[in-house]
């Protein structure tokens, strides 16, 4: 078989699950020629992913950064500010400041604001109405919830979305630009992050940037210049991966009505639901890590500096771990899926994520009466970001 998890086109038709399964199956630990003239060692089976995802000391996500590509070097020193792209010692005290802002008090506090905010969104759709669901309902709860809790001004919701998708998506055609200008837009976001963070710093708001950039953890302040890349990390993974968790979850539900109604009727089995929907819809690929010594993997001799890529959509159907895997359950209860990662980087707002999509179907399914697609998705060009770009669906709300 013709293997090639690098090439974006392979990704415009969904996860490639017959090559994926090919690996599973005859080379678990395989080494993928890279275009750049470099290759890497690809890891298709859950336990590898979990292993490597475990050993921080082994596997550094600081070395190369997590993306396969190699970043220009300035790039590259603002990447390795990002939470995603720290190791320890430097990682965990920039990391447990965050996690005291998304407890699970602060998301139970946030519920009612989320829900007054998915309303809000529904009622934007009065009658009948034909819409590209990616980039207004799927999209507009997650740049509202992220923005509104970072108290970024309205007119700048839809430059963020710019920015974010301008980097997750480089590789669209329709969605990215230039190298010069996604590295651009980068820079331009961690800018606005440094701007905002200098503005509020000593000034007693009780906004997440404020909280963040005001409070000491273990003797450790975040600087100004950390939360520039903690903020572009923050607003890429609060739009990306809820957008594409919503708008590929409600394809799935559409395509089956039958569990569309009976979601729709018993609204809570939502939660069983929506992890299902994580780990059949995995909003990134893959991420990177770098041997930092000479090593193994089942066997396999991998040597120090070797990049070595955690296949997420790939480990989410390993017929090990999962029974069934290619079929939709949305009862499935022994689900330990990897679409948040896992260890030291498992993803700060996933919890978060999980309770925006919880809400977003509870109040889409009182919202609207009839929901009529009217052509298949299309997905984005992109061997990283596994999500649409485009949904047309017919909405029409309840008298």
């Amino acid at each position: 078989m013709n293997i090639d998890v690098y090439n974006p086109d392979n990704y415009t038709r969904g996860i490639p699950h017959q090559q994926f399964a090919w690996l599973r199956d005859n080379a678990p630990v395989h080494w993928h020629e890279h275009p750049g003239g470099h290759g890497y060692w690809v890891l298709s089976k859950h336990a590898d992913v979990l292993a490597v995802s475990r050993d921080f000391r082994t596997f550094s996500a600081e070395q190369g950064f997590v993306l396969v590509d190699d970043l220009p070097a300035d790039i590259l020193d603002m990447a390795r500010n990002q939470l995603l792209g720290m190791d320890p010692p430097k990682h965990g005290p920039l990391r447990r400041a965050v996690i005291t802002r998304f407890t699970s008090r602060m998301l139970a506090e946030l519920e009612p604001r989320v829900r007054a905010i998915t309303r809000e969104v529904m009622a934007q759709i009065t009658s009948p109405q034909e819409v590209n669901f990616v980039e207004s309902l799927a999209g507009d709860l997650p740049t509202a919830v992220i923005c509104s809790m970072l108290e970024i001004p309205r007119d700048m919701w839809g430059q963020i979305r710019r920015w974010s998708d301008m980097q997750t998506s480089a590789s669209d055609p329709d969605l990215g630009g230039t190298e010069e200008e996604v590295n651009q837009a980068s820079v331009e976001m961690g800018t606005y992050g440094f701007q905002l963070a200098t503005e509020r710093k000593n000034q007693g708001g009780d906004d997440l940037i404020s909280l963040l950039i005001n409070q000491e953890v273990e003797g450790h302040q975040v600087s100004e210049m950390e939360f520039a890349s903690l903020f572009v990390q923050l607003t890429v993974a609060g739009n990306e991966t809820t957008r594409g968790l919503i708008s590929s979850g409600l394809y799935e539900l559409l395509k089956r009505p039958d569990l569309y109604r009976q979601l729709r009727e018993n609204p809570d089995q939502l939660p069983l639901a929506v992890e299902e929907m994580l780990r059949w819809t995995c909003p990134l690929h893959y991420f990177r890590r770098t041997a930092t010594c000479d090593t193994e993997i089942r066997g396999q001799k991998v040597k120090a500096g070797d990049r070595v890529v955690m296949l997420y959509s790939s480990a989410n159907f390993d017929e090990e771990v999962f029974d069934n895997p290619l079929e939709f359950d949305i009862t499935r209860e022994h689900n330990p899926h990897l679409a948040f990662g896992h260890g030291i980087h498992l993803c700060l707002g996933a919890n978060l994520a999980r309770l925006e999509a919880k809400i977003f179907f509870e109040e889409f399914f009182r919202h609207f009466d009839k929901v009529e697609s009217n052509a298949e998705p299309v997905f984005i060009r992109s061997n990283m970001i596994h999500g649409f770009k485009d949904m047309p669906l017919t909405l029409t709300p309840a008298a």
